[in-house]
């Protein structure tokens, strides 16, 4: 059986991971769904990026996980690449999930379109303590167009303010994702406009693991919370040898 480390996106916890966590967990492999530095209650929303990588490298050491298949979702992306180049000796495998690919001197804002940076800086600017958050239309109708009124509201409630800095904080890495020598997944959800599809997850930034395996899933980018038997499925085909 396997060790699944699943790390969240933008604005999620860890929490929001656990009805994934279940039918995993019920196949026998050992799950942990740990909150990034920064997202965490209390935590200050000028967390960097640096920060952010160092949490998660922190809790597989904290609790002497190896082997460990690492998924991040989203942002998630970001800090797994960053922890394999901390700690490789730890992961078996890399899952990118609707993820973003850095390589070194990169930051998230490089890979999104510009209205999504100018929506980010004037909310930031506006709400003054370093964060951002996400208007509910754009949660709706592009990360979780799959899910009916009821779910995409409920989800958006538990949503929390997300650090700017985590978005324009460039990556320090020594090894870039496709020269790492991990193996490595991208599951792609069909319908995910959270970036439009003219600049999308995959392939321009999948490509980017060099040899990896494409596992492609009907949903959303928050599928985590329309469907979550269907992206645990998924994980599951991602992270088997």
């Amino acid at each position: 059986m396997s060790t699944y480390v699943l790390v969240h996106g933008a604005w999620h916890t860890g929490a929001e991971f656990e009805p994934v966590a279940v039918p995993i967990r019920a196949h026998g492999h050992q799950v942990h769904t740990p909150t990034i530095k920064g997202n965490r209650p209390g935590d200050a929303k000028t967390t960097g990026l640096k920060e952010a990588i160092q949490s998660i490298a922190d809790y597989l050491a904290e609790n002497n996980l190896t082997d460990v298949i690492l998924l991040g979702h989203s942002y998630g992306g970001m800090v797994i690449t960053g922890v394999a180049d901390l700690a490789p000796e730890r992961i078996r495998r890399l899952v990118y999930w609707n993820a973003f690919v850095p390589n070194n001197g990169e930051c998230l804002n490089d890979m999104v379109p510009p209205h999504y940076v100018g929506l980010f800086d004037a909310i930031a600017a506006e709400r003054g303590d370093g964060s951002v958050v996400l208007p509910f239309p754009v949660w709706r109708e592009a990360f979780i167009n799959d899910a009916d009124p009821e779910t995409a509201q409920r989800a958006y409630d538990v949503l929390n303010p997300h650090p700017l800095a985590t978005f324009t904080d460039k990556i320090a890495i020594k090894t870039n994702p496709a020269e790492m020598p991990l193996a490595k997944s991208y599951i792609n959800c069909t319908e995910d406009t959270a970036l439009p599809h003219s600049y999308g997850w995959h392939p321009r930034l999948s490509e980017k693991l060099g040899l990896f395996r494409l596992v492609q899933v009907p949903g959303s980018h928050e599928l985590c919370f329309s469907d979550p038997a269907r992206l645990a499925k998924a994980i599951m085909e991602a992270g088997r040898d």
